[in-house]
């Protein structure tokens, strides 16, 4: 277990490396490899982990440099967001109950603190967390899920799930086509990834600070 995720991070950390070998040993089917990424990391509860911003970043990246094609990428991964948030909402209508149970190796692989921090995301935003909830990391696969566990309307959902992939899609790998060939970027790519996700994370951090501070106050008012 140790090893798979020290190979998830290390795989998001160095995700430039890894994307330029996956291009070189695949030519064409690079596209097919990404759509998959990008919809399972949307589509599928269980798999939060995957890499999505510093992947659109790394495309962008790789794009500007003419190893991929960006309108194709930018349509295609925009394709992959929709249709991922849309297969983790009917997962959450149809069988959210069941798949909050699954248990592998005796661990609960849909956590009830995921669960909850996308019901406090709710909470605060509203369906508007379909869109938010893109560049925040985990709370995105589980937004959808818990979205359809609630039986939101379907075509409210529909739209905020469109406005949100494309915001998040065009944004992110947007911003990594026309940073991605500037030296101190691509020298410093692994940093640039972890000022990605530390951005991404903020508005959990501000939640957690808000809420201990709220917590304390009530504590003391009560002595």
């Amino acid at each position: 277990m140790t090893d798979f995720l020290y190979g998830i991070i290390d795989f998001i950390l160095h995700i430039d490396d890894h994307l330029i070998q996956l291009i070189a040993d695949y030519k064409y089917w690079i596209y097919a490899i990404l759509f998959l990424i990008i919809f399972v990391e949307t589509g599928l509860v269980v798999m939060p982990f995957l890499p999505g911003d510093s992947l659109l970043f790394a495309v962008g990246m790789f794009a500007a440099q003419g190893q991929l094609n960006i309108y194709f990428c930018l349509v295609l991964l925009f394709v992959a967001a929709v249709l991922g948030d849309a297969c983790n909402y009917l997962i959450g209508k149809y069988a959210g109950d069941r798949f909050v149970r699954l248990r592998l190796f005796n661990k609960q692989l849909v956590k009830d603190e995921y669960i909850e921090k996308t019901n406090q995301f709710y909470e605060k935003h509203g369906p508007q967390t379909i869109i938010i909830a893109r560049f925040v990391p985990i709370v995105r696969t589980f937004a959808p899920f818990v979205a359809g566990i609630g039986h939101m309307n379907y075509g409210r959902f529909f739209t905020f799930n469109v406005i949100g992939g494309f915001v998040w899609v065009f944004g992110i790998t947007l911003v990594g086509y026309f940073l991605g060939n500037i030296p101190v970027v691509a020298d410093n790519f692994e940093k640039v990834v972890l000022g990605i996700i530390l951005v991404s994370v903020l508005p959990i951090i501000y939640g957690f600070i808000k809420e201990w501070n709220t917590s304390r106050k009530a504590r003391a008012e009560g002595l």
